[in-house]
């Protein structure tokens, strides 16, 4: 079973426990009947918002809808190896940003891509804490003006801007403006990959 179609049918699954017609959702929704039988059957895709609209109308959290999809799709060979945009979840990093990992499942993989959405401050802030990790990273300016710490200088980056560096430097970014930032990030290795354990020994592969 592909994602979407696992999706549509967990808010069918929930809708129904609601006794809550198709009808009754797609009104609460702002949504049609005919998109929504098309998505609970897993023939329409849906945008990450209107599913959020969805998940509050049935009285769930966001991540109540992926949950028996991740475990579905820890498989070696997926049946959709696509990372649709409405599977994002967003997790929060910090007050000023949230944190969308492209890759699913996150942990089986060398190379761990982010999208971060910066929201501007709420007040004025210093340099941020900086932190460094083993590995490299690069770091992809999709909107807005982002604000880049690297060691003892600072760089002011442009949508189109890119950088690649080492990540034991000290580093961080933030947004100083007025306006949503997002960026696009890869770290290699990945932090979050499962370690592995040697067949002779059975101790972990660091």
């Amino acid at each position: 079973m592909s994602t979407s179609t696992a999706i549509g049918a967990k808010v069918k699954l929930l809708r129904v426990g609601k006794e809550m017609t198709i009808k009754q959702l797609g009104e609460a929704c702002g949504l049609s009947v005919g998109f929504l039988s098309q998505f609970e059957r897993g023939i329409s895709s849906i945008a990450i918002d209107s599913l959020e609209t969805i998940a509050n109308v049935l009285g769930v959290p966001l991540s109540e809808l992926f949950i028996e999809t991740e475990s579905e799709n820890r498989t070696e060979e997926p049946e959709d190896p696509i990372m649709h945009g409405m599977e994002l979840i967003p997790s929060q990093a910090s007050a000023q940003m949230y944190q969308y990992i492209l890759k699913q499942p996150h942990t089986d993989y060398g190379l761990l891509p982010r999208l971060y959405t910066l929201l501007p401050p709420a007040e004025e802030e210093e340099i941020p804490e900086m932190y460094s990790h083993k590995g490299e990273e690069f770091l992809f300016v999709l909107e807005g003006t982002v604000t880049l710490y690297l060691e003892d200088r600072k760089y002011v980056m442009y949508p189109g801007d890119s950088i690649h560096f080492n990540s034991s430097k000290k580093h961080n970014w933030t947004n100083k403006t007025s306006k949503i930032a997002r960026i696009l990030t890869v770290n290699s290795p990945n932090p979050l990959k499962k370690k592995e354990e040697c067949s002779d020994c059975g101790c972990s592969d660091a």
